[in-house]
């Protein structure tokens, strides 16, 4: 199991534009123009929804591969409802090919088991924040 991971972002003076490094990766997260961004990357919060997409799906089909089920395509839509600063709801529709409606049931109840960022998100979580 995971003890814990890091990213790590980077600003120059410029646009809200920025870079991540995250476990040996690299990705640009940026803002609209509309806000002062540069609308060349996906945003924090589209990131966040990519994150609950990603890790659904991924724990979807990990729980597929334990139970000897059969997948032929697997798509997780996130939608997120803003409520000012914050989401205030995720709702997350699956689509997936090949199991029976009761395998897919238990599927889906297996992938909330064992997907970290829902686990994450569902429960408060401690945020500290520091400076130096």
């Amino acid at each position: 199991m995971l003890s814990s991971r890091s990213a790590h972002a980077s600003w120059l003076p410029g646009p809200l534009r920025c870079d991540v490094e995250v476990e040996g990766f690299s990705l640009a997260v940026d803002e609209p123009e509309s806000v002062g961004g540069t609308g060349a990357a996906p945003g924090p919060t589209d990131l966040l929804l990519a994150s609950v997409a990603s890790c659904f799906t991924l724990a979807l089909v990990h729980s597929a591969s334990r139970r000897g089920v059969a997948l032929g395509r697997a798509r997780v839509n996130v939608v997120g409802d803003y409520a000012g600063l914050r989401f205030d709801a995720l709702h997350i529709r699956v689509h997936v090919t090949g199991p029976t409606p009761q395998e897919l049931e238990d599927l889906v109840d297996a992938a909330k088991r064992v997907c970290y960022v829902t686990n994450t998100l569902r429960e408060a979580v401690n945020v500290s924040i520091t400076t130096g």
